[in-house]
């Protein structure tokens, strides 16, 4: 069975599930056109991600994917998240309010979620997918024996074998070029920062599973050559930050259509965990600070979720996570439909597919 059979899909391409940006409209949308639509539900809970998915099923009635996250539940440390809010001050008081008293755990890990597992055994969407880990052998088990299949994001080799000897159906090479999160396994570990090619190609040759790659793939050439490497399919994300269907505020849509599209960076500063954004004011306040003085991830995301809402009441945009990979230049400001129509199209000089 190839990639696209067990995924159900007609055309190569995944539409990555970037929370705060991936809607059900966009989801839907990109399902329709006969691509994989996708859902983030690592910022939500269990009601939440099925209110989410019953939102596609209205639209749609093809395959989806639902996203969570399966990073290590955070580590509490009082004295490390009151020296960042501290740091943090002079930015909140800037906009006239004060820094929060103290930090909370604002996302639960699916990895101890009892009720996202059993949202998502009640409601079966044709696909899962897990970033920042994976979940317990009893987890995957559970899923799998729902007859969903399972992909999991790698960012080395080490990564994707662990995932395939966990029961995955297919493994996510994110290489470094990515938008959004790093899927690090371990935010601590050393960092190899493979390209989204290279990569790819690794794991094509010494993983028994498919392989999609993700990161910086941004038209139908980037798909083709993909492909051309032996992944079965691309992952797109940034390059539907900009459609129609996208929850992006219109500060975030405005940084991508500027300069700022030019100068993405890898930063920790906004949620605890390495993530690709533009370049903003966020990113400056957080560069050159030593990973250890940045609370745990989704700790730090608190802080960094109250900034932005205190800036964006003061009509600043530039503390948003305004995650995006570094193809962001050539982001489309089109209906999810017509930028997978136009992937596909684009698709066809390089790979044949009429």
């Amino acid at each position: 069975m190839t990639l696209l059979e067990l995924l159900s899909i007609d055309l190569p391409i995944i539409q990555a599930p970037m929370a705060g940006v991936s809607s059900p409209a966009m989801a839907a949308a990109v399902s329709n056109a006969g691509a994989l639509g996708s859902l983030g539900v690592g910022a939500t809970d269990a009601a939440g991600a099925r209110r989410m998915i019953a939102a596609v099923r209205e639209r749609s009635n093809r395959s989806l994917n639902v996203n969570v996250f399966c990073h290590q539940p955070a580590k509490a440390d009082s004295t490390l998240q009151a020296a960042w809010l501290e740091y943090l001050r002079p930015h909140f008081e800037r906009f006239g309010v004060k820094a929060p008293l103290g930090l909370m755990e604002i996302y639960r890990s699916f990895v101890e979620d009892d009720a996202m597992l059993a949202a998502l055994l009640a409601d079966r969407p044709r696909v899962v997918s897990f970033h920042f880990g994976l979940p317990c052998a009893e987890r995957i088990h559970a899923l799998r024996a729902a007859g969903i299949v399972l992909l999991a994001s790698a960012t080395n080799i080490a990564e994707g074998r662990a995932a395939v000897k966990a029961g995955v159906h297919a493994v996510v090479a994110q290489g470094f070029e990515a938008g959004g999160h790093r899927g690090v396994f371990d935010p601590d570990a050393q960092d190899d920062c493979l390209g989204t090619m290279a990569l790819t190609r690794l794991l094509v040759r010494q993983l028994d599973v498919p392989v999609i790659a993700a990161g910086a793939i941004m038209d139908g050439a980037g798909i083709a050559a993909a492909l051309r490497l032996g992944a079965g399919a691309a992952q797109l994300g940034t390059a539907f930050i900009a459609c129609t269907e996208s929850d992006a505020d219109v500060g975030y849509r405005e940084a991508l259509a500027g300069d700022a599209a030019n100068h993405t960076v890898m930063t920790r500063a906004i949620s605890g965990r390495p993530a690709r954004c533009l370049q903003n004011l966020f990113t400056a306040l957080g560069a050159g600070i030593p990973p250890r003085q940045i609370p745990s991830y989704p700790i730090a995301y608190d802080a960094g979720k109250a900034l932005n809402a205190a800036a964006k009441a003061a009509r600043q945009a530039g503390y948003g996570a305004q995650w995006a990979g570094q193809g962001a230049p050539l982001a489309r400001r089109l209906p999810a439909a017509e930028i997978v129509a136009a992937l596909a199209e684009e698709m066809l000089p390089a790979k044949g597919f009429r």
